[in-house]
């Protein structure tokens, strides 16, 4: 299994409108609207305005009731961590757990009032010793069929809901891989999905509606930066972290959250496999020769490689590593482990992508 590999739910999306749209909303478009809101998979959500308890999310095939706004939430992954502190929910979190970098500057001081359980997988137990209303979990291997945290039905058993992130389940064989195989390409409208089903539940659409067009607005600024530039040979390739450095690397596969950021940015990825992360020899990655090596930089500590700069200096000593053109030529971006998931760090991810490819300079 991949150590905590940086890797969701099925369909549900809330939309609120503004008041300015309420006002020319006609009697003919509600019947759309009812429709729109049962096909996304929301029960009990009046239309586009608060919502209406008990609400009813089908998330990952498995529906969730809420006869409240959960006061108390212990989340399971840094991405639905940080998207509930931008949400503005902090002070509903009871814990969290599984990081990879430090919370972002903008939350540390709500993040310092919040115990964390673990820096990894935290035990069951002391999930529900928290007594949560709600359990976010960013991905399926730690709370699912096999996961190493629980199972769905362990927390339903106990009457808590579960909430996985849409990214992680949808278009994806968790079954299958170390950490799981894209069936299809990841699409990024399942993390706005997330935010605007977070913000249903927690009754804040109008802040799920501005975080989500903030996303969108970064996600455009990125393509913009290369809008005049032709990058139909630029190759690159993640690497996530190893067991050991010596030992073949996690790198980013093809159709999962990594590859997307290069191919929205028309960049090639040199990895062929369907897994998220899988093992490949450097030998092998090495004759791919990417134009550009992109490495995790993160705060965890399981593996010496989760130390960015021991990647840098295997890099640049290893005799078949050094030899490659990235490495030569210093083309090597340093990016947060986080930003290379689905979460709102892969947008401030993809404008530092843009900006190194669009200048041809490494970014730290």
């Amino acid at each position: 299994m991949l150590p905590l590999p940086p890797a969701g739910a099925r369909r549900c999306l809330s939309v609120r409108s503004s008041p300015e749209l309420s006002d020319r909303r006609s009697p003919s478009m509600l019947p759309r609207f009812a429709t729109l809101l049962a096909g996304l998979g929301l029960t009990g959500l009046a239309q586009a305005a608060a919502t209406h308890y008990p609400l009813t999310v089908d998330n990952c095939g498995k529906p969730q009731t809420f006869a409240q706004a959960p006061q108390r939430t212990v989340t399971i992954g840094q991405a639905g961590t940080e998207m509930l502190y931008a949400l503005g929910l902090g002070d509903k979190l009871a814990a969290t757990s599984l990081w990879f970098n430090n919370v972002l500057p903008e939350y540390q001081v709500q993040n310092a009032k919040v115990p964390r359980l673990a820096d990894n997988e935290p035990s069951f137990e002391a999930v529900v010793g928290k007594r949560p209303q709600l359990v976010t979990v960013q991905f399926e291997w730690m709370v699912g069929a096999q996961g190493v945290v629980g199972t769905r039905e362990q927390f339903d058993e106990l009457g808590i809901p579960t909430y996985l992130l849409p990214s992680d389940c949808e278009g994806k064989d968790n079954l299958v891989g170390a950490d799981g195989t894209r069936l299809q390409a990841f699409q990024v409208d399942t993390i706005y999905k997330s935010v605007s089903q977070l913000a249903a539940i927690f009754d804040v659409q109008d802040r799920g509606t501005a975080l989500n067009a903030e996303l969108r607005g970064r996600l455009d600024s990125a393509k913009a930066q290369l809008a005049d530039k032709d990058l139909s040979a630029t190759s690159a390739l993640f690497w996530f972290s190893s067991a050991d450095l010596h030992i073949d690397p996690y790198v980013a596969g093809r159709q999962g959250v990594a590859d997307f950021m290069l191919r929205t940015l028309g960049v090639r990825n040199v990895v062929e496999s369907s897994e998220e992360w899988p093992t490949v020899g450097w030998e092998t990655l090495a004759k791919a020769n990417p134009t550009w090596l992109i490495i995790a930089r993160m705060d965890r500590r399981r593996y010496p490689a989760d130390d960015y700069q021991k990647k840098l200096a295997f890099l640049r000593s290893d005799p078949v590593t050094r030899n490659m053109d990235a490495v030569k030529h210093d083309r090597i971006i340093i990016l947060d482990a986080d930003a290379m998931q689905a979460g709102i760090r892969l947008f401030s991810g993809l404008q530092t992508l843009a900006t190194a490819f669009a200048s041809g300079k490494a970014a730290q």
